[in-house]
């Protein structure tokens, strides 16, 4: 059976990945361009980089997340060899799918985060064009707060799925379900 103390604590990490990656989405940085009267030039301010800090934190929990399920589940391909069965066939599928969308996660709230971090420093006088004030393209945390959803029921599903597999390949000798002929009752 699946440690339902460890689905809790996957869980809860998961949830805090989620509420920080909508919360990264929410309070992306914003600039404006602001006109110096005195040396005549423009130039690009920015607003509160607070997103960063949430992409990064985000980024944090949803990788503690998954390294708890790996690690309980041996990242599949470490310990005892799984028997043949409709388990250990969808615990192979979802842990494809489970890294799949944990690194398209990983990848959007890093991106954003990096992407978000970054302010134009340059300035250009009154009769040029206005600077252009770079910012992050709305919707990257989004993407990875979606992806972190996903991510969240697929490793559960795998876990689940991976427990009951590793529960019936453990059966005591001569447990039912063998297709041998038992030799040990004829003298």
């Amino acid at each position: 059976m699946a440690s339902k103390l460890l689905l809790i604590a996957v869980f809860v990490l998961d949830l805090i990945a989620f509420g920080l990656a909508v919360a990264a989405e929410q309070r992306r940085s914003t600039a404006k361009i602001v006109q110096d009267n005195e040396i005549q030039y423009n130039y690009c301010v920015y607003n509160s980089d607070i997103a960063t800090g949430y992409g990064v934190g985000a980024f944090l929990f949803l990788m503690a997340s998954q390294v708890l399920i790996m690690v309980a589940s041996r990242c599949f391909c470490c310990g005892k060899a799984l028997n043949p069965s409709g388990s250990r066939a969808w615990a192979v599928i979802l842990f494809i799918v489970c890294w799949l969308f944990f690194l398209i996660a990983e990848i959007c709230l890093l991106a954003g985060s990096v992407r978000n971090a970054y302010h134009t420093k340059y300035r250009t006088i009154f009769s040029e064009q206005p600077p252009s004030c770079e910012t992050l393209r709305k919707g990257v945390f989004g993407a990875g707060a979606a992806f972190i959803f996903l991510t969240a029921i697929v490793n559960k599903f795998y876990y689940i799925c991976y427990s009951n597999a590793r529960e019936n390949s453990f059966r005591p000798y001569g447990g039912g379900g063998e297709a041998g002929v038992g030799m040990g009752a004829y003298k």
